[in-house]
């Protein structure tokens, strides 16, 4: 009788400790289960919803240290809770690098969505005016899209033979100069744009803008692409009205038809230092191929971008015996002479308008 109770009593014992121990394994996967949840779900400093910020996810950054990153900064309320949502959606690997402008309490799918399409792209607004030098659109570049001006100046004065492959007329620029093949217009570009990229682009623009001009006629005259561009140059530096331009090229052309000097004061201001447009009489005695009151025939290169209107001018010149043209209205027009009389006298209406 004794050992039938002793098992008797060893049976309800054993039951004992096998229930306190299953109340035990439960109330721990309880305490799990609520921790759990509570990592999820517990809730962050307050933060405004709707509230700008800038978020930066650096390159190799983890899941988990993009959804801490977002919960700092309140765009997501909980860090485990993002990384759960990026699980779901397939996009732990997809999250891209890059700064991010978001909002404080944003939807998880809508943060995600952002991270997986990327960073937006940022642009930069550069204009570049009909007539500027190689040295004027370097210091553009610079102000207006942070290229330093040494980089560009370093491929624009010399290194036309690295855009020879998609440019090939590159091949004939004198000193291996972009002078006058940098498109004037208005560009723009994407943030952290390069001297390269940017000289390319204009490259492209002008190869874009030569095509509308009908260079068939100066083709017949024997005029290279080169020679027509520094044509178009010096008439985009010397003419101010667009109706004017192809009466410059016509006195350009009849000079260098008749083997006279062409004097034309741009291409002397185009070597003075410092991009100095405005000429004394000694400077017309600088030793220079460029200037046009020493030598004859068109300067080896452009002196300046010029824009559509010119390069139209350039190839199809008014029809015209005029041999000199003086500034003489305040409005940028020229009055056209045929002789030197003429001239003469359109010089002295000139000094009468401008006291000069």
């Amino acid at each position: 009788m004794r050992a039938s109770g002793d098992r008797h009593k060893t049976k309800g014992l054993l039951r004992t400790l096998v229930a306190v121990v299953l109340v035990a394994l439960a109330l721990f996967v309880l305490l799990i289960g609520v921790g759990a949840w509570a990592l999820l779900y517990r809730v962050e400093r307050p933060v405004p919803a709707g509230r700008p910020v800038q978020v930066e996810v650096p390159d190799g950054a983890t899941t988990a240290r993009i959804g801490e990153l977002l919960a700092s900064k309140g765009v997501v309320a909980n860090s485990a809770m993002f990384r759960v949502q990026s699980r779901l959606a397939g996009a732990d690997d997809r999250l891209k690098a890059g700064v991010y402008d978001l909002a404080t309490g944003m939807p998880y799918d809508l943060v995600i969505d952002r991270l997986v399409k990327g960073p937006p792209v940022k642009y930069v607004t550069v204009t570049i005016p009909e007539g500027f030098v190689v040295d004027q659109i370097a210091a553009r570049l610079e102000k207006q899209a942070g290229i330093p001006a040494e980089e560009t100046l370093a491929l624009a004065k010399g290194g036309a033979a690295e855009f020879v492959d998609d440019h090939p007329y590159l091949a004939d620029a004198y000193a291996g100069s972009l002078e006058g093949y940098l498109f004037p217009k208005t560009y723009r570009f994407v943030e952290g744009v390069t001297a390269r990229e940017a000289l390319d682009t204009m490259l492209d623009q002008f190869d874009t803008e030569i095509a509308q001009v009908d260079t068939s006629a100066a083709e017949k005259r024997g005029l290279s692409l080169n020679e027509l561009v520094v044509l178009a140059s010096m008439i985009e530096r010397e003419a101010q009205l667009d109706e004017e331009r192809p009466l410059v090229a016509s006195v350009i052309m009849n000079r260098l038809a008749r083997d006279m000097r062409l004097e034309i004061d741009a291409t002397v201001e185009y070597v003075l230092p410092g991009n100095r447009f405005r000429l004394r009489y000694r400077d017309l005695e600088i030793d220079s191929p460029y200037n046009t009151y020493r030598y004859k025939g068109l300067p080896p290169g452009p002196i300046a971008s010029p824009g559509l209107a010119s390069l139209k001018a350039a190839a199809q010149p008014a029809e015209s015996d005029y041999l000199y043209y003086v500034l003489t209205g305040k409005d940028g027009s020229h009055t056209f002479a045929r002789n030197l009389e003429d001239f003469l006298k359109a010089k002295k209406k000139s000094k009468e308008v401008f006291g000069r």
